[in-house]
């Protein structure tokens, strides 16, 4: 039997580094375990926040819960100062694999369920995917550790799909002030960043807000711009929560597992809260599409732009992480996805030339 504690009703979350984000925090619903009796809450009809009640291949009672074996116990959310670093950080370049109307988070072994989404990192991701489908799969990614998979709702112009074109950055960063306390994700580990039901107005005050839309001169667009200078991109970043409860690799609705960083009273360290207080990276989108011109008819899969939302599923190779996380992260360097820092090439890579372990 799955061992399951309540969680919180609400969950307070706040600012993180501030040289990272510039959005200030929301409240996060946080899901209980369901009651004998009750009803299950209604899935909304295309995406995130929808409770399974299926069957899957991770999830074979399909109630939602995944737990994590072992599931980490007897942390203490770090409160330590170590000796400032403007970063800690590494990146992942992934290219686009493929799209589909898949979802192997929300709507697992459900084919065409979901809305459009533009897949990058593993080649294989559909709705059939599980922890083992993924792991040592083939990637877009530079790493060929990185087996991991990302997506995002799909951006049309018009009926135009428009795809991000080469390997897109995607951040793993340190969010709380203690870096050193930065731990490598669990295996399997899955999330929904976001929802493609959130208002203009959520979608402004999500923890995980940086600067929004943006194309040539114009920053902090909650929606796309109306115009965007020829010859330049469409952009978006996004953080993800990096405060993990320990126990779980998913909950009902995606989210509740995790929990962003908060600001510790009296100070401006950024800490994980106690009922979520393992330290993992902080992953941040940094997408750009090929779209300029007139964007009156760009829209997403999902529907406006503050409907933007992604997940991720961890696939990595676990020693490949490891190290990344260890020499970057945990080394206050600020590292490409060979894991190297050009300002201090005395430091060296964590990866070889081919982006392999040595």
């Amino acid at each position: 039997m799955k061992r399951r504690s309540r969680g919180l009703s609400a969950l307070l979350v706040g600012g993180a580094l501030a040289s990272t984000l510039i959005g200030v925090g929301s409240i996060t619903a946080v899901a209980d375990p369901p009651s004998a009796g009750v009803p299950a809450p209604v899935a909304h009809s295309g995406h995130t926040m929808a409770v399974s009640t299926a069957p899957s291949g991770d999830d074979p009672d399909g109630d939602g819960y995944i737990p994590a074996n072992p599931p980490v116990t007897g942390v203490t959310p770090s409160d330590r100062e170590p000796a400032p670093r403007y970063f800690h950080e590494f990146q992942a370049n992934c290219s686009v694999t493929h799209t589909a109307p898949d979802d192997p988070i929300v709507y697992p072994g459900q084919p065409g369920k979901s809305h459009d989404h533009t897949f990058m990192g593993n080649t294989s991701t559909d709705a059939q995917s599980t922890e083992a489908s993924l792991i040592g799969g083939d990637t877009t990614c530079k790493a060929p550790g990185d087996a991991s998979a990302y997506w995002m709702p799909s951006l049309f112009q018009g009926d135009r799909k428009v795809l991000p074109t080469g390997p897109q950055t995607i951040y793993y960063k340190a969010g709380v002030t203690d870096y050193t306390s930065v731990r490598p994700f669990p295996k399997g580990l899955r999330f929904v960043v976001g929802s493609p039901m959130q208002s203009a107005q959520e979608f402004r005050a999500h923890p995980g807000w940086v600067e929004g839309w943006e194309c040539g001169d114009s920053f902090k667009n909650i929606d796309f711009p109306q115009n965007c200078p020829t010859g330049s991109q469409l952009n978006i970043r996004m953080q993800a929560p990096s405060c993990w409860d320990g126990r779980y690799l998913d909950t009902p609705g995606h989210q509740s597992h995790m929990a962003y960083p908060v600001v510790k009273a009296g100070t401006n360290d950024n800490v994980c809260p106690a009922s979520h207080p393992v330290a993992l990276p902080m992953i941040e989108f940094k997408m750009a599409f090929p779209v300029d011109g007139d964007m009156s008819q760009v829209h997403l899969a999902s529907g406006r732009g503050y409907s933007f939302h992604y997940d991720f599923f961890n696939a990595w190779d676990e020693p490949t992480l490891k190290a990344l996380v260890e020499h970057c992260v945990v080394g206050g360097l600020q590292c490409d996805a060979r894991g190297y820092d050009q300002t201090h090439p005395e430091a060296g890579a964590a990866l070889g030339t081919d982006y392999r372990l040595p």
